[in-house]
């Protein structure tokens, strides 16, 4: 593990996509990073060039997000940061998703950083800091058509956070923080699938962003906590407009999924080969 002059990062999901892009950079701006995933070899492999500290972690046990917790606070300078970056994704009308599906949503989107969140500050409560970093997504501020379960495990974690953060400071405890981070459509193996999909039109209506750009974003969230961080900034103001005035989004259907339409397909010009 190399020195870290800001503590321990716990970030989860941290295998790939986001995650991992997540993980190099807090490497690089000096944390010693903690990365977990379901998966525990590809986790190990994305922590070898980064110190080599991984752990597979289901997040949906919370007895495990304890133990991690734990370890992360036994390390010098303790624990500093944990994100719950983890996350899944269904499209299409929640109709057409079996009840297992619902409820996995909703337990890893959700509950599993619930349960990240609440190992993470059983610590940081003690020690009198640390920062907790949950990734949201756009789809938290408001219902986006096509991942409407998706939507409503992020809506959940939304409140849940922000909830958590005043239940803190009604405690007296000021030196411990919480931050949502809303990106937009992300270009990671989550949407990789997508490009023909009506059901994820809504993450393709605006900026797709890089896995780099967000974890910018993280890292600079992680040195200065705010509650809610949108990316980029207008597409936040973007749809909590919409969210404020639900008749306006329904009538603005037929636009919202040209523009998705549209977005689609420059993707697709962009990664697939040309045929001639």
């Amino acid at each position: 593990m190399t020195i870290s002059t800001r503590g321990t990062a716990v970030v989860t999901g941290a295998a790939g996509g986001l995650g991992r892009a997540i993980a190099t950079a807090l490497h690089a701006d000096g944390w010693r990073v903690l990365l977990t995933d379901l998966d525990a070899e590809a986790v190990a492999a994305a922590a070898a060039p980064l110190g080599g500290w991984s752990r597979a972690l289901d997040v949906r046990d919370e007895t495990a997000c304890a133990e991690v917790a734990a370890e992360a606070a036994g390390a010098d300078g303790g624990l500093g940061l944990w994100v719950n970056n983890a996350g899944i994704l269904a499209t299409g009308p929640a109709w057409t998703h079996d009840a297992a599906t619902r409820r996995r949503l909703v337990e890893v989107n959700a509950l599993g950083a619930m349960n990240g969140t609440l190992a993470a500050l059983a610590v940081m409560r003690r020690q009198g800091h640390g920062h907790v970093l949950n990734v949201v997504s756009l789809a938290g501020l408001v219902a986006a058509p096509g991942e409407t379960v998706y939507a409503a495990s992020k809506h959940a974690l939304l409140a849940f956070s922000l909830g958590i953060l005043t239940d803190l400071r009604m405690a007296g405890v000021r030196g411990v923080h919480v931050s949502c981070l809303c990106p937009d459509g992300i270009w990671t193996p989550m949407l990789h699938d997508k490009l023909d999909d009506p059901g994820a039109l809504a993450s393709f209506t605006g900026t797709l962003l890089t896995p780099e750009r967000v974890a910018a974003r993280a890292v600079r969230l992680a040195r200065r906590p705010r509650p809610v961080v949108s990316l980029p900034r207008w597409r936040g103001v973007q749809v909590r407009l919409l969210d404020t005035f639900p008749r306006l989004a329904l009538a603005l259907l037929p636009v919202v999924r040209a523009a998705g339409r549209a977005g689609q397909r420059r993707q697709a010009g962009r990664v697939r080969p040309d045929p001639s």
